[in-house]
């Protein structure tokens, strides 16, 4: 059965994704790829010059002046040196040997932790908010900014140590880099050494960006966006290879909106954080492309990441701009410049809004907290798209979610269209919000290199909001980051608005035989799900990921808070119906407690449960 998993799954990814993978691996092992032959020095600073007019209307990101968050939560403290750049902000422990060329060393390594939590430092996010403050006339500032570059520059010599091992990694160096010149105004008349940073960075990426493109995830997207900034960059400034650098970013920045991205804007890795990476990535491009009078992309891509911005908008809290925490969540923020929250997807949509749909989406009070501000020229910070109103309901059947807006609840249920790897395995999983509060929640990501026992749970079923049958994921776990015998809907119920009452269902056979069908009606006041299961040998399992904010207590068949009501009942006995400890994690690295209900029971059956608020 599992030879016919990894067959099926192979068959899924596509020959050509899977050649291109192992052409870069066996490449690599072998010494044939060039990137393995690459040297260079380490650049010497300055790389910033003192701007030549001082912006007082805007005020920046106060984050990395004493104090910045890793992974949007972990407390780093500031200081005029520099980080250690080999240490992990997630556990503290230090790579050893870091002066080892950087495919000498493995990705999870378990005396580094997970390499994440190197890379967190080396992606350049200070570099924004030291730009930021030293546009407003902060010279310290900028001096920051130059000795904190100099110090990796030198602590990571070209090509050796962990920080140069991923290709998208250096891609979020060469962005950011980009995006401080912009701030700075120093993107037409960058000095020397900042080109010569730019083009080290390009000669890693370039020759693996199949690698990444095989992949079909926000790699690809990030290294050909790398590509086209820098290479346009080295360019204009004289420098031969940048054309062709440029030509193979244009070229696979195409490619990645319309294969990555379907008709209904669902991004492949069917991740709402990643599809933030995703969005994040191609505003820089077109801010770089803009502001460089480079020739525009083509309407369809345009009109995919249109596409791509209302299906952010429409799934993201217009209260707090929070959103639900469906798929992988790998703590990326490509663009802080502002000082909202790691889950606050607002300056997003804003951005992308105002670039890709015309649409402003969620405007910031005053530009000081606008990114848009501080990315152009002031005279086209005033300019607005018009406003698109509060989110609607929509089926996005292309990539399997249905949101449904009632007044200020919305519901939102995820079912398989997987036409790319899911990394979760939440078919029909149900994400509830009521204004501001998210009541039945994902578990989130946690890490991607931990305890065997989380690595499971996570991705799994267990921390859905779904059913499990016979103790088992709705699709083998093949490896670390693949699921294999990808379930396909089966059936879907109708869109309908009937009065204020939106319904919609769907239903899937995993390969077992066993059959869910899960319908849902929800109103201002409250949601019914109607679970209807089958096929299974000998339990099925359904989980309620109850909102931590409140304090629960089981009655009978129902749980409550006093104010909240969760109601079960069944056409079958019902075996069990606990309240039990959950896990999730609501940003990377970190993890908390809340409370599940579990009902079990052992033959085929419709639940029903009615979940009210007042």
């Amino acid at each position: 059965m599992k030879l016919q998993s990894y067959i099926g799954t192979a068959l899924a990814l596509g020959p050509v994704s899977i050649f291109r993978a192992l052409r870069y691996r066996f490449g690599l092992k072998a010494g044939i790829n060039p990137v393995r032959r690459l040297k260079a020095t380490s650049t010497q600073g300055p790389y910033f010059r003192i701007p030549s007019e001082i912006n007082l209307k805007l005020t920046s990101n106060s984050n990395w002046r004493t104090h910045a968050y890793a992974f949007g939560h972990i407390p780093i403290a500031i200081s005029d040196k520099a980080p250690n750049w080999h240490t992990n902000v997630l556990s503290g422990q230090k790579v050893h040997e870091p002066m080892r060329p950087w495919w000498k060393i493995s990705d999870f390594d378990p005396s580094i932790g997970d390499i994440k939590g190197v890379w967190e430092l080396s992606r350049f996010d200070w570099v924004l908010a030291f730009a930021q403050q030293a546009s407003t006339g902060e010279e310290a500032s900028l001096e920051r900014l130059n000795h904190w570059l100099e110090d990796w520059c030198q602590q990571n010599p070209p090509y050796h140590g962990p920080n140069w091992k991923c290709g998208q990694e250096a891609s979020i160096r060469v962005m950011h880099l980009a995006m401080a010149a912009l701030i700075l105004r120093q993107a037409d008349s960058p000095l020397p050494s900042l080109l010569s940073l730019i083009g080290q960075h390009l000669d890693r990426i370039a020759p693996t960006i199949t690698y990444a493109i095989a992949q079909d995830n926000n790699h690809g997207t990030s290294e050909a966006a790398a590509l086209f900034i820098g290479g346009s960059w080295l360019a204009v400034n004289g420098d031969r290879r940048g054309l062709r650098l440029q030509r193979i970013g244009r070229k696979w920045l195409e490619n990645r909106a319309i294969r990555l991205i379907e008709a209904d804007g669902t991004f492949s890795q069917y991740s709402v954080t990643y599809h933030r990476v995703m969005l994040d990535t191609y505003s820089m491009v077109e801010l770089w492309r803009q502001h460089q009078n480079l020739p525009s992309f083509s309407p369809k891509l345009y009109e995919k990441l249109c596409r791509a911005t209302e299906w952010l908008y429409t799934i993201t809290n217009p209260t707090n701009g929070d959103a639900p925490n469906i798929g992988a969540n790998d703590g990326a923020r490509l663009l802080p410049l502002t000082d909202t929250d790691y889950r606050d997807f607002r300056p997003t949509l804003h951005l992308a809004g105002k670039l890709f749909s015309g649409a402003s989406g969620y405007s910031p009070p005053t530009p000081s907290e606008d990114p848009f501000c501080w990315l152009i020229s002031a005279s086209h910070c005033t300019k607005s798209g018009s406003n698109p109103g509060p989110p609607k309901s929509k089926l996005f059947d292309n990539g399997g979610f249905a949101v449904l807006h009632a007044k200020n609840a919305m519901a939102v249920l995820r079912y398989p269209r997987f036409r790319f790897r899911p990394s979760h395995a939440d078919c029909l999983h149900i994400d509830l919000w009521v204004g501001e509060e998210n009541l039945l929640r994902d578990g989130g990501t946690y890490s991607y290199n931990t305890a065997n026992e989380w690595l499971s749970y996570f991705p799994g079923t267990a921390s859905h909001n779904t059913v499990q049958f016979d103790g088992r994921d709705q699709m083998p776990k093949l490896s670390r980051f693949l699921f294999g015998n990808w379930i396909r809907t089966k059936h879907i119920d109708p869109f309908v608005v009937d009065k204020d009452v939106l319904s919609f269902g769907a239903e899937y056979n995993d390969e077992y035989g066993a059959s869910h069908r899960r319908s849902l009606k929800l109103s201002d006041k409250d949601l019914y799900v109607e679970d209807q299961i089958a096929g299974f040998k000998e339990s099925a399992v359904l989980r309620w990921r109850l909102t931590p904010h409140r304090t629960w207590r089981l009655q009978d068949n129902m749980v409550t808070d006093g104010v909240h009501c969760l109601t079960i009942t069944s056409t079958t006995h019902i075996s069990s119906i606990t309240l039990k400890h959950g896990t999730e994690s609501r940003y990377y690295g970190s993890k908390s407690d809340l409370s599940v209900l579990e009902v079990e029971v052992r033959s085929n059956c419709r639940i029903t449960s009615h979940y009210s608020w007042r």
